[in-house]
């Protein structure tokens, strides 16, 4: 199957009121998984390269060439999303290497510049037929607007979309990065109450450490990508370290990351069935990379 963009993806997503589910990857072996467990649940997905990731492979290159063949030999349908980009020239390489969305990070930027470098970064993209994210203020884990208390302002993210032409956005309503305990509280009320002042879809950073249930009640709140890495890391970790507990003697890798792989490869399907987007393949058919809801 040919690339599919994450405009229609998401497209698809709103049309059918269910979630996005949006897993980051950083091994050959998580990426297997996440196409593996969509696949399972018939779910189109998107799949989710970090600037981190990138500087611990040391290139964008191949990572993203694993990604795409990868992407293109599977029979799901799958964008490949640049995430939380901070440098302009990463994402002009990320555009050329095939991505189908970036998400721009310029929420450590004062307001004003950071409309700016986003409105250029978001009429770059859009020329070349690429889909935008972006953030007013930082994700948690970063000192920023997912600490606790700290939340989106919908008047303030209404004028942010207006002033940059971004397709989506993150915004903080409760969750935070990198979190290993699925405990965070989420307000609700201000997930509907941003999905009423917002015109592009509502993305949810750091939701690894948010409940099933609360998941499923952001989506239907309006909630619309569903961002997921540690949780995810946590399920490839826990059996890699069970499978070599087990048997001390290991020493071939593909012993103990084969069961990683499968962990990660049931936990985005299940995930994914939490989201409503379980068939969603059907509703996804299609090719090319749109911008926004095309």
């Amino acid at each position: 199957m040919s690339l599919t963009g994450t405009g229609r993806i998401t497209a698809a997503a709103e049309a059918g009121g269910h979630g996005v589910g949006a897993f980051n990857v950083a091994l050959l072996e998580q990426l297997e998984a996440v196409l593996t467990g969509a696949g399972r649940a018939g779910s189109a997905v998107v799949v989710q390269v970090s600037e981190n990731a990138v500087a611990y492979r040391g290139s964008l290159a191949p990572l993203a060439a694993a990604a795409l063949t990868a992407v293109r030999e599977s029979d799901t349908p799958a964008a490949l999303h640049l995430d939380h980009a901070t440098r302009p020239e990463l994402i002009r390489s990320a555009v050329a290497a095939g991505f189908t969305s970036v998400m721009y990070d310029g929420s450590r930027l004062p307001w004003a510049e950071n409309v700016e470098t986003t409105r250029r970064i978001t009429d770059w993209c859009h020329e070349r037929g690429v889909w935008v994210e972006a953030e007013l203020g930082e994700i948690g884990g970063k000192d920023g607007a997912h600490a606790p208390g700290v939340r989106t302002d919908p008047a303030e993210a209404a004028a942010f979309v207006a002033g940059t032409g971004v397709d989506a956005l993150a915004v903080a309503v409760g969750s935070s990065h990198a979190m290993t305990e699925r405990s965070a509280r989420l307000d609700l009320d201000l997930v509907a109450a941003l999905r009423a002042a917002v015109p592009v879809p509502l993305v949810l950073h750091g939701s690894s450490g948010v409940p099933d249930d609360t998941l499923a009640a952001a989506v239907a709140a309006g909630m619309r990508k569903i961002n997921v890495a540690t949780h995810l890391n946590a399920v490839f970790t826990r059996a890699a370290r069970t499978a070599l507990r087990d048997a001390p003697a290991l020493v071939d890798p593909r012993r103990y990351l084969a069961p990683a792989r499968e962990a990660m490869a049931a936990e985005v399907a299940r995930l994914l069935g939490v989201l409503g987007a379980t068939g969603s393949a059907r509703r996804t058919a299609g090719d090319g990379d749109p911008v926004a809801s095309a």
